[in-house]
């Protein structure tokens, strides 16, 4: 799809959602020209196809895909909640404090059942009984698919998917993010019904889903669902946050531009308020992100960053990269400074077996440059 099309089918999309979590039914008319199948194509990419089959249900339209899609969210949030409460109950035996993060909680607020579609469960616990979480998982039959530095990924069948972190931000991505976080544990209130789970204030919740989507939309680009989300949390909880704590830690965390940009275009879009040109670019950014950004955009992002717009520095930077990027990449080097150099040429070795695509996609966008 070209890119002018696909735009085109995201403004349809962003119209369907607002529908469907503003409770109103859309106008078949605006939708008679549009091809459901690319409609369909565009929420994949942003993980609103759930919220825009509810919306389409309520204006008759009925779509074998789209409900479907809808019917499929709905199953996996119930599973993944069900799973996520054992997985509590047995952090409780344990005694091992945790805390379930961002789209867990975030679903809840939504008007109905998976119309916050869940591709994964993140919780952040005690990381020193990163061992004993482990066997824990293990037990329930998961299989540990990856284990990063502060974060262990986590798979069963037939669709759960557990990230259980150490901490919140890596340095190498985020910098005075991970710095500000890294004693999370002082800013998380106790669950009153149970030992050992926690909570983030109000507050404290909307500045870590602020600072998770900054990390997204500085490092590759984020999607149209984390405005949604923004509007969600806001609509629920505006008029009782305290602005003025908000704003100084956005100013501590350096996002304080990007908090202000970021609330006055999801509140203008999902109220269907006229945007100003600035506010046009900003959303077509998070258009042609997709949920997770994408490689285009981390490239370019990457490469303004760590290149300073010189070829010949990018390349040193992705062969030489510093050591917080290398221990994420390649753990073992944390065992001893000496393997650095071992890294780096297990790292070139490997790319080409395990990152062929994107590697040569790297390549060409250099050359383009």
């Amino acid at each position: 799809m070209e890119k002018r099309e696909y735009r085109r089918n995201a403004i349809v999309i962003i119209y369907l959602t607002a529908c469907a979590v503003n409770g109103t039914v859309p106008d078949t008319e605006k939708l008679r020209d549009y091809d459901l199948g690319q409609l369909f194509e565009v929420c994949q990419d942003h993980i609103l196809t759930a919220c825009a089959a509810y919306a389409l249900e309520s204006a008759g339209i009925q779509d074998a895909q789209f409900m479907q899609a809808k019917e499929k969210a709905i199953r996996k949030n119930i599973l993944l909640d069900a799973e996520r409460r054992k997985i509590f109950v047995r952090l409780e035996q344990e005694q091992i404090w945790y805390m379930p993060l961002k789209g867990a909680i975030l679903k809840d607020w939504y008007p109905k059942l998976g119309m916050r579609q869940m591709s994964d469960n993140d919780i952040l616990y005690d990381f020193s009984r990163r061992r004993d979480v482990q066997q824990i998982m293990s037990e329930f039959g998961f299989r540990l698919s990856a284990a990063r530095e502060v974060v262990d990924e986590y798979l069963k069948e037939p669709v759960y998917n557990f990230e259980m972190h150490g901490e919140l931000f890596m340095k190498y991505q985020v910098g005075e993010m991970a710095d500000y976080y890294r004693g999370v544990k002082d800013k998380m209130l106790k669950d009153a019904q149970n030992a050992y789970g926690y909570h983030f204030s109000s507050e404290e919740f909307y500045l870590f889903m602020l600072a998770h989507e900054y990390k997204h939309f500085k490092l590759s680009g984020t999607g149209i669902r984390s405005l949604l989300d923004t509007y969600i949390f806001l609509r629920e909880f505006s008029d009782t946050l305290d602005w003025n704590y908000i704003q100084a830690e956005c100013e501590k965390l350096g996002i304080a531009e990007y908090e202000e940009n970021n609330r006055v275009l999801a509140m203008k879009l999902f109220a269907r308020q006229k945007l100003t040109e600035e506010e046009k670019q900003l959303l077509n950014y998070h258009i042609f992100s997709g949920t997770y950004g994408n490689q285009e955009t981390e490239l370019e992002n990457r490469f303004r960053q760590h290149g300073s717009g010189s070829r010949l520095r990018y390349v040193l930077y992705r062969f030489f990269p510093p050591y917080e990027s290398l221990k994420t990449s390649v753990p073992w080097v944390a065992t001893s400074d000496l393997l650095i150099p071992a890294a780096w040429a297990f790292r070139l070795i490997k790319a080409p077996f395990t990152s062929g695509k994107k590697l040569m996609n790297e390549v060409r966008f250099l050359k383009n440059k």
